[in-house]
C-alpha cells in the first residue's frame, strides 16, 4: 500500500500525504516515495514548484513511525535503525537545498518528522489550526531531522526551548519564532493551493496572507531568552521559579522529559547553530545509534506511544543527575557512548 500521491500539472509538482488512520506519520516506504518523485523533479525544467500538502483534515505529518524503531532496537537491529534514520536525513537534506519553490501547506499538526518535511522548504504555510513541536525529548530521544540546524536559527532562544520542553507553537508562534513564512485561514487554504496548482504562487500568497491573532508562546519571548539563553538545562531549570502559567507548565515539561535527552538536545543546538545543515544531519545521525540504544528510548517510546501511562523511568532521573562529561563523549565519535 502506498500512503503518497504525486501529480504533476501546470509546472508544479504536488506531493500529498495520505495516511490518515495514521496521521500520515512517516514510515520508511512514505520517506521513499516523497524522495524518489522530489529528486527526479529537482532537474525537470516542467517543474518549476513543488507543493506538499495532506489529504487528512486532522493532521499535516505526526512525525515519524517511532515505534518501529523502537521495536528495532528492542530486537537488536542497529542496521534497521541507522537505514530508517539515513534515509529520513536524506530527504531532510535534498529539501533543504531544493533549487525550488518548495511550498508545505501546514493546517493541522506538524511534529517532529513533519517539520523536517515542511521547515527546511522555503515557503512554509501555516493555519489556525496548525500545530507544530519537537516532542523528542519526552520520549528519550532528541529534536532530529535538521532540527539541529533550523531550532538554533529561530528567533532568541525560542530554538532551545521548543526542543528541550516539546513546547507546541500555534501559526502565530510559528511565525514569530521563524518556523512559518505564511498565515492563511483554513477556509481560504484550498483556494490558496488551487492558485499555487495553477501556477500562480507568488499572486495567491498575495492574495491569501493574513496575520494572525494570537502568539501566547512568542509573547514570552524575554522570559524565554531569560531561561533559555545560556548554560546547561539544569541550570536553566533553576531560572524557572514564577508561578505564572507559563513558567508552571515550562518547568513541569522539563522535570518530565528525560534528562539525558534534554542534555543532547541542548549540545546539538549548540554545535548546530555554526555548522551546515548537512554537517548537522551527518551529527544527528552519528547520535541515533548510542541514543537509542540507550535505556531512555525504549522506556520513553513506551510510555508515550505503546502503554501510554506518561510514567516514564529515566536513567538518570534527574537534570542534576546527568553526567556532562558522558553528554560531551557522545558527540566525539571516536569516544564512548551511553550506559545501556
Amino acid at each position: 500500500m502506498t500512503f503518497i500521491r504525486t501529480s504533476v500539472a501546470e509546472g508544479v509538482g504536488e506531493i500529498v500525504l495520505d495516511r490518515p488512520k495514521a496521521l500520515n506519520a512517516l514510515d520508511p516506504s512514505m520517506i521513499h516515495d516523497i524522495y524518489e518523485p522530489l529528486l527526479a523533479w529537482r532537474d525537470d525544467p516542467t517543474v518549476e514548484t513543488v507543493l506538499v500538502t495532506s489529504a487528512s483534515e486532522r493532521a499535516f505529518c505526526a512525525g515519524g513511525d517511532i515505534k518501529a524503531v523502537r521495536e528495532a532496537v528492542l530486537r537488536r537491529d542497529p542496521r534497521f535503525v541507522h537505514d530508517f534514520f539515513a534515509t529520513e536525513y536524506r530527504l531532510n537534506r535534498l529539501i533543504g537545498e531544493y533549487p525550488k519553490p518548495y511550498v508545505a501547506l501546514i493546517d493541522g499538526p506538524a511534529m517532529g518528522g513533519g517539520l523536517g518535511i515542511s521547515v527546511h522548504g522555503s515557503v512554509r504555510v501555516v493555519t489556525e489550526r496548525a500545530v507544530l513541536a519537537m516532542p523528542e525529548t519526552a520520549i528519550g530521544f532528541f529534536p532530529d531531522v535538521g532540527a539541529g540546524y533550523f531550532l538554533p536559527r529561530l528567533r532568541g532562544a525560542a530554538g532551545t526551548y521548543l526542543g528541550l520542553t516539546g513546547a507546541r507553537a500555534s501559526a502565530g508562534d510559528a511565525l514569530a519564532f521563524g518556523l512559518a513564512t505564511h498565515y492563511v485561514p483554513s477556509e481560504r487554504l484550498p483556494e490558496l493551493a488551487d492558485a499555487i496548482r495553477a501556477g500562480s504562487l507568488v499572486e495567491g500568497l498575495d492574495k491569501f496572507v493574513e496575520q494572525p491573532a494570537e502568539a501566547p508562546l512568542a509573547d514570552r519571548q524575554a522570559q524565554i531568552d531569560e531561561v533559555f539563553g545560556a548554560g546547561n538545562p539544569a541550570q536553566m531549570l533553576t531560572r524557572l521559579t514564577g508561578t505564572d502559567p507559563w513558567t508552571v507548565q515550562t518547568r513541569a515539561a522539563m522535570l518530565a522529559h528525560s534528562p539525558t535527552s534534554q542534555f543532547v538536545t541542548a549540545e546539538l543546538i549548540a554545535r548546530g547553530a555554526v555548522d551546515s545543515l548537512p554537517d548537522c544531519l551527518d551529527r544527528e545521525l552519528a547520535l541515533t545509534g548510542p541514543v537509542t540504544a540507550a535505556p531512555d528510548f525504549a522506556e520513553g517510546v513506551r510510555a508515550v506511544l505503546v502503554d501510554k501511562d506518561r510514567s516514564p523511568s529515566w536513567s538518570p532521573a534527574t537534570l542534576d543527575e546527568v553526567d556532562p562529561g558522558a553528554i560531551a563523549a557522545l558527540f566525539d565519535p571516536q569516544a564512548g557512548t551511553l550506559d545501556t
